[in-house]
């Protein structure tokens, strides 16, 4: 038996194994919210049985006709602002009115639980694009294009990118790194990490809105105590940009002072399973075909036949995209309204030229099929979207959030406690659960009906909560085996290093998720100090 054969695994690697095997016996997400809705139901009637109640000072605003309206309404001049003093009790879902609740509302909760809208209207446009082979096409143009010296930002960008497409970066951007990297004498392993940095750990932001912004902003928003102070799906965009930025440039040096000189110059015959499957290190299987550069030609058109009519729509003075009272493109408008619909729009018109550029789409079956393909592989989806949101109706109906929000945000205000330590704690302790439950929307799901009341009740404004829930939901991705994708990226390695295993790629990716950690908290925190605003309108404090 060889020294190899008999070799203790390392403290790290005991480590992970015992965090993977722990991590195996986490339930399915269903069967977590099942658990949670058989929770509130108990906690419910206990806290009613408690007789739990709180009372805080709401504001609001009398107007001249003596009517009141919230401070998320408009005020006009004569309003005048005063408070008032909200009382709420704990109700239980197991008394009769809890139970009529329970039997009465379950297709209310589903068709008021904004998510599923969202995520199939995105995900047509997005699932027949990728379909097409645009995607993967407009990945590999990028790429190629690209001049050497930015290739490693070039694949990070992208990778953070990709979010748009979900898979796409998992399936397309990550191998084909991997390959480019190879092709120039970089070490393929490299390459494959700087993308799976930038696709995982960078997932909770974009240059553009994504369709899980879409998701996360309604959850937001149901979780939002006055339904009329409710947050746009751009409330994020101005702190996602910069951070995009920064994971960029964070994840480029890492990769290039940090991974790649650890990982050393690559020789594959001694370390690939088979080095002939590497050829002889050129990319030319990742090349475009003829086919692939004319449908890129046509989405090229697509895309600006598309602009042209947007612009029409959204530029003139009276335009049908602007807001019809104030005239704004921003706040109010029909265009920040339709970003859902003006995503499953491009997709598909650049999707179809490319298809019919590219020989991809023949008739009309090529065009359904793909759609129908996508809202089906959208079904665990939104099952598990059926039983959130009932557990969300069922956690508001209680009252047990805003109990525990008021309560909370009490003993903070008490201790004195800094806005600042809030936001720490509040990422820390998602990243920690983050190790164990994948997911952008379900953790928010759960974070999102505690966490928005209580920083409304600190001043603190709900898209401040949820810019500090992607700075700690993102960077974990990448070391944790429980990521759907994390034993993909595994059999991806395994073709350039034959002793891949878990520990490897988290060992490779761990350095990622330290620099990202830090330093996309510490922007958070001065994004708050200096008061910057999130996005159009969207202050990180209220009043």
């Amino acid at each position: 038996m060889t020294a190899e054969a008999v070799e203790r695994p390392s403290r790290i690697d005991r480590m992970l194994g015992g965090i993977e095997r722990a991590g195996n016996k986490v339930p399915h997400p269903v069967m977590i919210f099942l658990a949670l809705i058989a929770l509130i139901l108990v906690l419910s009637h206990v806290f009613y049985l408690a007789g739990s109640e709180v009372s805080y000072e709401q504001a609001v605003v009398t107007t001249d006709v003596g009517s009141e309206a919230s401070l998320g309404e408009d005020i006009v001049e004569g309003d005048e602002p005063v408070t008032e003093t909200v009382t709420v009790a704990a109700k239980s879902l197991l008394t009769a009115d809890g139970l009529r609740f329970i039997f009465t509302s379950p297709v209310a909760n589903f068709n008021n639980f904004g998510v599923v809208g969202v995520i199939v209207v995105a995900m047509i446009g997005v699932g027949f694009a990728e379909a097409t082979g645009l995607i993967g096409a407009f990945i590999k143009r990028l790429v190629k294009v690209t001049p050497r010296r930015f290739i490693t930002f070039s694949v990070v960008l992208l990778g953070v990118l990709s979010s748009i497409a979900t898979d796409a970066g998992y399936l397309v951007l990550i191998p084909l790194a991997a390959a480019v990297f190879y092709s120039l004498g970089r070490h393929p392993l490299a390459g494959l990490a700087a993308a799976f940095a930038g696709v995982g750990g960078g997932f909770g932001v974009n240059l553009l809105i994504t369709p899980a912004d879409g998701m996360l902003t309604e959850i937001t928003n149901e979780s939002i105590p006055n339904p009329a102070d409710h947050v746009a799906i751009t409330g994020n965009i101005y702190f996602g940009i910069v951070s995009t930025i920064l994971i960029a440039v964070l994840a480029t040096w890492v990769t290039e002072k940090i991974v790649e000189p650890r990982l050393g110059r690559y020789d594959a015959q001694a370390e690939a399973p088979d080095p002939s499957v590497l050829g002889d290190g050129s990319a030319s299987e990742h090349e475009l075909t003829a086919p692939e550069k004319r449908g890129l030609r046509f989405a090229g058109w697509g895309l600006l036949g598309v602009t042209a009519v947007v612009l029409a729509l959204s530029l003139p003075p009276n335009a049908v995209l602007r807001n019809p009272e104030t005239g704004s493109l921003l706040e109010g408008s029909p265009l920040m309204s339709s970003i859902i619909f003006l995503i499953l729009v491009y997709f598909f018109v650049m999707g179809l030229c490319y298809g019919k550029g590219a020989g991809t789409v023949k008739g009309s079956m090529d065009v359904i099929d793909p759609m129908t393909k996508t809202i089906a592989g959208l079904a665990g989806l939104i099952f598990l979207l059926l039983v959130i949101s009932q557990f969300i109706a069922y956690f508001n109906y209680s009252n047990l959030g805003t109990i525990a929000a008021v309560n909370m945000a009490d003993v903070l205000e008490a201790a004195g406690l800094h806005p600042v330590w809030l936001l720490l704690g509040f990422v820390l302790m998602t990243a920690v659960i983050d190790i164990f439950i994948g997911g952008v929307v379900p953790k928010w799901a759960i974070f999102a009906p505690i966490f928005v009341p209580l920083f409304i009740q600190l001043g603190l404004a709900p898209e401040l909560a949820l810019a500090a829930y992607r700075v700690g939901d993102s960077p974990i991705n990448i070391v944790t085996p429980l990521m759907p994708y994390f034993a993909l990226i595994v059999i991806f390695a395994e073709k350039y290093h034959r002793k891949t295993g878990v520990g490897s790629i988290i060992s490779l990716m761990l350095p990622y998720t330290v620099v990202l950690m830090v330093a996309w908290t510490a922007l958070l925190i001065v994004w708050y100090l200096i008061g910057l605003p999130l996005g159009p309108g969207a202050p990180v404090t209220l009043g």
